[in-house]
């Protein structure tokens, strides 16, 4: 009886509530709509490719009766934001849930690495989340929302040759950790995820040094999670309203051997989680 009444209570959480996701139109994102979709959410989904856009929007519509406001947005432009988020409360009468979902990343070694990498990593990853964040956030105050920020492994663990990509992640943890400190009693929840290698296209459209991207993905030693496996472990996380949510193929002990061995987790995981084989 216990597990039928939990089952009917996460149908209805996200009933009818509006769920905005950046990066929505690939990998987790895409994941992360078609999830929230089936749960019943309206949605507003924010990446740089319309017609890849329209084609998800159409696919929610007719598989999931799923309303949907599929827009093209530089989440690194703060303006484009703001006028996305206030089409979207103009739309659906305001936000409940912000995906901070849309990322990208290098492969280079940091004296190898041009200043406008590290400019345009930040841009995406850090500013991109601080835009929507500034932006939906009166609304998700009025709403008693939830913020959904995606993170990684290199949150809290360094991988070689992606100072950038790691840097950005640390700079989220500083961020959205001191905004839920701010946030608390308001009945806004903020949750970091940090994901493990996930099959998505993030690694297939990595920068280089000089800006470039790579036509090969970063190869990883060990096993990669399925968009589908990861944006449900979130979905379940976010009924929850989980401050953190690390799913991920190295797990906890892993984020525990860091902190308290981190020569050895260095020498033992590092060269594995940045994709290098052991010597």
């Amino acid at each position: 009886m216990r597990r039928v009444i939990r089952k009917v209570f996460v149908s209805k959480v996200f009933q009818r509530k509006v769920v905005l996701i950046t990066g929505g139109c690939a990998g987790i994102g895409r994941a992360l709509a078609v999830r929230f979709a089936q749960a019943g959410a309206r949605l507003v989904l924010l990446d740089l490719d319309q017609a890849a856009l329209d084609s998800l929007a159409q696919h929610l519509a007719e598989h999931h009766n799923a309303q949907v406001l599929a827009l093209r947005c530089d989440i690194a432009d703060a303006a484009a934001v703001r006028a996305a988020v206030a089409l979207a409360v103009e739309r659906f009468g305001g936000i409940d849930v912000l995906v901070n979902n849309a990322g990208i990343t290098h492969r280079s070694a940091f004296a190898e690495t041009d200043l406008a990498v590290f400019e345009r990593i930040m841009a995406v990853n850090y500013f991109g989340a601080l835009h929507c964040t500034q932006a939906a956030l009166p609304s998700l105050l009025a709403r008693r929302g939830q913020l959904i920020v995606m993170s990684s492994l290199s949150g809290f663990a360094p991988m070689l040759n992606r100072s950038a990509y790691n840097a950005s992640k640390h700079a989220l943890h500083g961020l959205f950790d001191t905004l839920r400190l701010e946030l608390a009693g308001s009945g806004v929840n903020v949750m970091l995820v940090c994901p493990g290698f996930t099959a998505t296209d993030i690694r297939k459209r990595a920068l280089v040094g000089d800006g470039s991207v790579i036509s090969q993905p970063i190869p990883f030693v060990g096993k990669v999670s399925s968009p589908q496996d990861t944006a449900e472990a979130i979905f379940q996380a976010a009924v929850r309203r989980k401050r953190l949510l690390v799913h991920s193929n190295v797990n906890w002990l892993a984020r525990l051997l860091a902190r308290l061995a981190p020569r050895l987790f260095e020498r033992l995981l590092v060269p594995r989680l940045s994709g290098l084989k052991p010597s």
